[in-house]
């Protein structure tokens, strides 16, 4: 709650800025430190807190909720954007997403689940909790491979994200509206995979469910590559489909596991951990991407994204992963809410 009446104050001050006529970059540069801070405390929080109001057996179905949630906003955003920027002007239009935090901050207040305050230790030490966060994760053998094959596909996926819209426009031809409609595809996915990787789960198994889809978004980026004008511009939108789908389901499984098998003290500093490591490689991949996108032109690019990503997948299948079925539960776990 925080977090969100945070960053509302930031995102509103954009607005008032621009009435009085003494909106600048210093400010908006402000507005997006600040706010990258709250929403990684805000992710943090939001991705620890379903253990305390679920039993482990409801977190997998409540994940696939709150993601479906997230790729409807995600869908209606990117098509109200650039329609509310040209009816209400861009100051304005940020104003509004100032009132979307003040909104999300009143639901959260509306949650009557009691929540125990943890006992304040006596003697805190940062560096000492970073180190059990980073320990935890890389010696649990089902979390180290999940989070190394997040980090490799993070890596190469924002290698792509440097080239691709550079390759569209320029060997592809595509205007920008053009792309925009083929992105949102890619959005419509993200929906459908939330509705069903629940029952994939039980089909085949939450452990399986995330080794297919991690070799899935591999081969999505792999065939990216193909893509070319007319009729082969459909292997660019079935990439996007199956990189959409397999995204959110490897999310959902990957967070539910994670809130399965990680003790309640030690969810936060996991939590951390796992996106650090993750999000982490993203600036390095977008700098890769582009060194490459200079060197070795476009399309390779894409290619050699495409194959490492693939290639990263090799975390989970040399791992637990590979004969299990589904993620064990800890019995101290079992009974926690």
């Amino acid at each position: 709650m925080a977090a969100d009446l945070g960053r509302a104050v930031l995102f509103g001050s954009i607005p008032v800025a621009a009435a009085f006529g003494v909106l600048g970059l210093p400010q908006l540069y402000v507005v997006l430190a600040l706010s990258g801070v709250l929403s990684v405390l805000f992710d943090v929080a939001h991705s620890s807190y379903p253990p305390r109001l679920l039993t482990p057996d409801q977190l997998l179905p409540g994940n696939a909720r709150l993601a479906a949630n997230h790729s409807v906003g995600a869908v209606v955003g990117a098509g109200a954007g650039g329609v509310l920027i040209q009816w209400l002007s861009a100051a304005t239009t940020i104003g509004l997403n100032a009132l979307g935090f003040l909104w999300s901050a009143l639901w959260l207040r509306s949650i009557r689940t009691p929540e125990t305050r943890p006992p304040a230790p006596e003697h805190r030490d940062l560096r000492r909790e970073i180190t059990e966060g980073l320990r935890y994760v890389f010696r649990h053998p089902l979390l180290r491979p999940l989070v190394l094959t997040s980090a490799t596909t993070m890596l190469f996926q924002a290698a792509n994200s440097a080239v691709i819209v550079v390759f569209l426009v320029r060997e592809i031809h595509l205007s920008p509206a053009a792309i925009g409609v083929l992105n949102m595809i890619g959005l419509l996915g993200a929906i459908a995979a939330s509705a069903f990787t629940e029952r994939l789960s039980r089909w085949i198994g939450d452990a399986r469910a995330q080794l297919v889809a991690a070799i899935g978004l591999g081969i999505a980026f792999l065939i990216q590559p193909l893509t070319n004008p007319g009729w082969s511009l459909s292997w660019y939108v079935g990439s996007t489909l199956l990189a959409a789908i397999c995204i959110i389901v490897g999310y959902i499984l990957q967070v539910s596991t994670r809130q399965r098998v990680c003790p309640p003290e030690l969810q936060g500093r996991v939590s951390a951990t796992m996106s650090f490591v993750s999000w982490g490689a993203l600036p390095i991949g977008s700098l890769l991407g582009g060194a490459l996108g200079t060197a070795f032109g476009l399309r390779p690019t894409l290619w050699i994204a495409g194959v490492a990503t693939l290639l990263g997948t090799s975390w989970l299948i040399f791992s637990p992963y590979r004969t299990l079925r589904s993620i064990p539960i800890p019995v101290d776990i079992r009974t926690t809410r």
